[in-house]
């Protein structure tokens, strides 16, 4: 089969890779749409350090072509979403409540992490029945795509950030991850959603997902504009998206004593993050940071189908770009070096 890989820091392309076999829980899928995320392009940079020719991507669905024998619940030619995180649920973490984190420091984000990823004809599942999800009839594969990344670490940055309802919410950069995590805040019963963001098309885009005011850093001190929009207060809740220290020391900034600081972002550079030291109350101030990787699993994917199969969100707003599999070389450049206005990639296959 064909594969796009990591072939070594800096460097992407294709290669051929046998078609894996699935074991007795496992099941192997054969892809018919996926994402290119910014975690991609962080990989490939060194974010996780060197791989070699390691399949890309954690974001698809597709068609079961083969399970385990002792696959209970799936059967080849069911059409299948993949969440982005697979963890092993026998692991101790797991059974602690905290399934995303299973095995090792980056969890149950084995996908071109700790094995092969989606980025090819066929990609292989560990335990199918807790780790597949079957899409409804009414829910076209370049929607349903969508669950596997995106909304669930939007939603997670929401559900993390204990926002109250009619609460204040700030959420600082609005890429896809951010987008669908200003939509969450939304469904989860803000009262204000404070877009922060630069990019017109990408401001647009948060006010389609329920931002009420957006707040642009290019043009305008975030802090003060912030604290104006909350009377002085700041937000019970700021959702970091981006990943940079600059946007972590802001949102401790914003956030008033008592409030959350959800963390969403991937920090593939750098060392250390910093916390601002007076505005974080000199380590009194009751600010809570909250981190996280997005939850995975059946369920998790069965409740975030529901959100778009009972018309919630419509995530494909944010597909700028379509490219075919075999144009996957052109692609993940355009979305690496956030060409032509780009939001978000989606390979057919």
């Amino acid at each position: 089969m064909k594969a796009f890989v990591m072939k070594e820091i800096g460097r992407v392309g294709f290669m051929e890779k046998p078609i894996p076999r699935p074991g007795p829980v496992d099941a192997v899928v054969r892809t018919t749409r996926a994402l290119i995320c910014t975690s991609d392009s962080h990989t490939v940079r060194g974010g996780i350090g060197p791989r070699e020719n390691l399949t890309l991507g954690h974001e698809a669905v597709g068609i079961v072509d083969a399970v385990g024998s002792e696959v209970a619940y799936f059967r080849p030619g069911d059409r299948v979403l993949v969440g982005a995180i697979t963890p092993d649920w026998g692991d101790p973490s797991s059974q602690n409540g905290y399934p995303s984190q299973s095995g090792g420091p980056l969890g149950g984000f084995k996908f071109a992490n700790s094995k092969d990823g989606v980025f090819a004809d066929y990609f292989h599942v560990n335990e199918a029945d807790a780790n597949l999800a079957r899409i409804p009839d009414g829910i076209p594969d370049e929607m349903a795509v969508y669950c596997a990344d995106m909304l669930s670490t939007g939603f997670m940055g929401a559900e993390k950030g204990s926002i109250p309802i009619g609460g204040t919410v700030a959420v600082l950069a609005q890429g896809p991850v951010g987008l669908m995590a200003t939509a969450g805040a939304r469904l989860r019963g803000a009262g204000l959603v404070i877009g922060v963001e630069s990019v017109p098309r990408r401001q647009r885009l948060a006010r389609t997902y329920g931002a009420d005011e957006i707040v642009d850093f290019t043009g305008e001190d975030v802090l003060g504009r912030i604290l104006e929009l909350t009377r002085g207060e700041g937000v019970d809740t700021a959702i970091e998206a981006l990943g940079a220290d600059v946007t972590f020391q802001t949102a401790v900034k914003i956030t008033k004593p008592g409030g959350t600081i959800s963390n969403i972002g991937y920090f593939g550079e750098g060392e250390f993050v910093r916390i601002p030291r007076v505005e974080w109350g000199v380590g009194m101030a009751d600010k809570t940071i909250a981190t996280g990787l997005c939850p995975g699993g059946r369920l998790r994917m069965e409740r975030l189908l529901r959100v778009l199969e009972t018309k919630r969100l419509d995530p494909t707003h944010m597909t700028t770009h379509e490219f075919r599999f075999d144009d996957m070389e052109r692609a993940f450049e355009v979305a690496d070096k956030k060409l032509d206005d780009v939001v978000k990639v989606l390979i057919t296959f």
